[in-house]
This record gives C-alpha cells, sequence and structure tokens, in this order.
C-alpha cells in the first residue's frame, strides 16, 4: 500500500488557497497537509485556519525544522522559488514547484544544481500537462494517429487581463505575461510536441499598453499589494525553431487591442489538431477529410498533478514535468526576452 505523504506548503497566496489547497482536499487518502508558511504569518495563519493544517510559520526554514514533510510545495511569488527549492533540497525534501521553475535562467539552473546533488524528486506544477485531452492526444500520439508533429501555435491572449501587485514587478515576477500565462502556452505546446531540441528563437515584446485604466475593466491582485511597480512587458510573439526541421509559434498578451483567445494547434503528418475540445483534422480510411472529435471525460487538473508526484515519490519515478524538462522551457523564455532586446535571432 502506497505511503500516505505529509507535505507543508510554502506560500499561503492565491494558487495555493484557490488551486492547491482545495486541490488536496480531494486527496486525503494520498495526503496530508501537515503546515504551511508565507513570510506574511498572518496569511499563513488564515490559510491554515480554513483549511484545517495544524500548523503555520514564517519561512520554510522555520516550518522544516519543526515539522516533519515528505516533500515541499511551493506557492510563491516566481523570484522566491530558487531560495525555498534550494533551502528544501539541502534539507533533502522532495519538492513540487508552481510555474515557471524561476524568474531568471540562472536562478532555474541554481535550482537544478541543488536538486540534483540532493537527488530528491522535483516536478514543475504546469497543470495543463495534466489534463484529460493531453492525457487523450499522447495516448493517440503513441498509436501513431498524427504521425510526426512537425509545427504548431499556441495562444494565450487577453484583450485587458494584467494581474496586479508581485505580477508586474520584474524582480519579484521575473517578466509579464511570457513567464505568468506564456508558460503554460509554450510548455503545454512544446511537451506534446514531444519536446524537440530547441534550437532558435525570434521574439519581440511590447510595453505600449502597459498600466492601462481602461474604464470598466476590473483587475485582479494577488494576496499583497506589492510595491506598485510595472516594469514588465504586455504582450509577445515569437517564433521557435527545433531540430529536425520543426517550429513553433507563440502569441502572448496580458492586454493588446484584440480578441481574446487561447488554444494550442498541432499539425502532423499523418493527422492535426486543436483542443477544448480536442479535434483531430486528418483523413479517413477511405482518403477523404475527416474531423473527428474524441470523447473525452474532464478531470481536475490540479488534482491530477499533485496525485501524479505523490505516485512518483511513492514508487520513485520519474514525472511528467521533471527538472530536465522545466530548465528547458526557462530556456527558451529566456531566449525570448534576449531575441527582443536584440531585435534579433538568438541561439537557445
Amino acid at each position: 500500500m502506497a505511503k500516505k505523504l505529509r507535505v507543508g506548503i510554502i506560500g499561503a497566496g492565491n494558487i495555493a488557497t484557490s488551486a492547491h489547497l482545495p486541490a488536496y482536499q480531494k486527496l486525503t487518502d494520498l495526503v496530508e497537509v501537515v503546515a504551511i508558511a508565507d513570510i506574511v504569518p498572518d496569511r499563513a495563519k488564515a490559510a491554515a485556519e480554513k483549511y484545517n493544517i495544524p500548523a503555520y510559520f514564517a519561512s520554510v526554514e522555520e516550518l522544516m525544522a519543526n515539522v516533519d514533510v515528505d516533500y515541499i510545495d511551493i506557492c510563491t511569488w516566481t523570484a522566491a522559488h530558487a531560495p525555498v527549492c534550494i533551502a528544501a533540497a539541502k534539507a533533502g525534501k522532495n519538492i513540487l514547484c508552481e510555474k515557471p521553475l524561476a524568474a531568471t535562467l540562472e536562478q532555474g539552473l541554481a535550482m537544478e544544481k541543488a536538486v540534483k546533488e540532493a537527488g530528491v524528486q522535483f516536478m514543475l506544477a504546469v497543470v495543463t500537462r495534466y489534463g484529460a485531452q493531453q492525457y487523450k492526444f499522447r495516448e493517440l500520439y503513441e498509436q501513431g494517429v498524427f504521425g510526426e508533429i512537425y509545427a504548431a501555435k499556441c495562444q494565450y491572449v487577453r484583450r485587458r487581463g494584467t494581474p496586479g501587485g508581485w505580477f508586474t514587478d520584474k524582480e519579484l515576477a521575473g517578466g509579464g505575461p511570457v513567464l505568468d500565462i506564456g508558460v503554460h502556452a509554450i510548455d503545454r505546446t512544446w511537451y506534446l510536441m514531444d519536446r524537440p531540441k530547441p534550437i532558435s528563437c525570434s521574439a519581440e515584446t511590447s510595453y505600449r499598453i502597459g498600466n492601462y485604466q481602461t474604464k470598466g475593466v476590473g483587475r485582479w491582485c494577488p494576496f499583497g499589494e506589492g510595491k506598485g511597480v510595472f516594469d514588465t512587458e504586455d504582450s509577445a510573439t515569437v517564433f521557435f525553431r527545433f531540430e529536425g526541421g520543426k517550429t513553433m509559434m507563440a502569441e502572448i498578451a496580458w492586454a493588446i487591442n484584440g480578441p481574446e483567445i487561447a488554444g494550442t494547434q498541432l499539425f502532423g503528418s499523418k493527422a492535426g489538431c486543436t483542443f477544448d475540445p480536442l479535434t483531430i483534422y486528418g483523413e479517413d480510411e477511405e482518403g477523404y477529410l475527416s474531423t473527428v472529435k474524441p470523447e473525452v471525460e474532464g478531470n481536475d487538473y490540479f488534482a491530477e498533478e499533485i496525485r501524479h508526484f505523490i505516485e512518483c515519490v511513492n514508487e520513485n519515478k520519474t514525472p511528467i514535468s521533471p527538472i530536465d524538462d522545466a530548465v528547458t522551457v526557462q530556456r527558451m523564455l529566456d531566449a525570448i526576452y534576449r531575441s527582443a532586446e536584440a531585435h534579433a535571432e538568438v541561439t537557445i
């Protein structure tokens, strides 16, 4: 019988309280949340009271010194991922970390070094890898339905949807929509392409709309007001080249004067597809064009990713989103900013 794991959560903000903690409540037979920590102790206390967590602390170090845990779940702002991860790894704790991996490539590489030196399990919580539609696609891909996936396009575009607080502070967030929502689209698409080796990137970022004052538009803010800084991009257009002549285009925006759209398109030598719902564009057995929508029962992405990580810890197996993938995607994200700064294609 699998061991019931004990987890300590670091960060009591929105992603913890609205996504991870509700998911843990669905997995009580597999895991117990035994402690939570936040740099604002009252925030940790409020989450502990709401979700019946036995203990709360002000730091990962204080939590690990007082409570025995099997793994640490990192739900902090992006720039804190590296110090929390490194502290947990040095203490021999397994690590589940919210996306993106880090605020900078250098921080991500330091995390990778700490994780591999400690020999602990690490999984990046890129939740869209764990949806039922993505599972179904992988099943069909491995059966040869799509052939070789050689091109893709992904979009995560909001007309007006810039969060407030620390999200617009480059020091804390690392970047704007590229790191916040672009990572979801780019990571999922690259993963479903079967993770081709990235070669180069050509990108531009825009700061033209910025801290808009559009009337009738609300703005979501994370817990804590931040420092009122707004020095991140508001949109990006991207073109990646991969080994074997494969390509990906990406469009990302918090704010742009155009329609909202989100999705992934995959183009294979035998068939292609889109998602939401999963739709396959190919040819039938008689050689005619066909459009097929397989029946796919939905699932809770967050609960599924946590369940998967628990399984990997208990069975000592590599997760679907391991540290190596996380670093590769971080290199791709880093290349977007380098290319935009140089206004030229850069190598990855």
